[in-house]
């Protein structure tokens, strides 16, 4: 990895851990909460590929985890998979676009399972609350995420093609 892939990793993960602290919108129904732009760094990471994906999805566990405890960051530590994922599917050729929509149900089905133990077998709450609201704040964060990357690309700072 390039200096500069490798900085822009830093970032990603930086950004990852501080948006828990700094974002003022906060969706919150427990046992599920969303934070606007939370998914951002790991969308951003898939384009840089699996190592990044992962580095960034540890540091979104941390920075959740640190400030709003150990079932949210257990949620955020499955943004390591759901990047994995994603970095893996665009490494063979999947558009942007395609990655997100194909990691959604991936992100959803993930979530519910880490509050399964926590909640018990409350469907709606699971399913409803936990699993749809997970799959509609990734695919609010993947558009604003396609947004970014345009803006990164046109503007030359970042060439996720290469």
């Amino acid at each position: 990895m390039d200096n500069r892939r490798l900085a822009i990793s830093a970032l990603l993960t930086a950004l990852a851990i501080i948006i828990p602290f700094i974002v003022i919108f906060k969706v919150i129904i427990p046992p599920f909460t969303a934070t606007l732009g939370a998914h951002v760094p790991m969308f951003i990471s898939i384009l840089l590929g699996p190592k990044v994906a992962v580095m960034v999805g540890l540091g979104s566990a941390l920075g959740f985890f640190l400030n709003l405890g150990s079932i949210v960051g257990l949620r955020a530590l499955m943004h390591v998979f759901v990047g994995l994922l994603g970095a893996f599917l665009i490494r063979k050729g999947a558009s942007f676009g395609k990655a997100v929509i194909i990691t959604a149900p991936l992100h959803g089905l993930l979530e519910m399972l880490v509050v399964m133990p926590f909640i018990g077998m409350d469907v709606y709450n699971i399913l409803i609350i936990t699993g749809l609201g997970t799959v509609l704040h990734h695919f609010a964060d993947g558009i604003i995420s396609y947004g970014i990357i345009n803006i990164l690309e046109k503007s030359r700072i970042v060439n996720f093609q290469k």
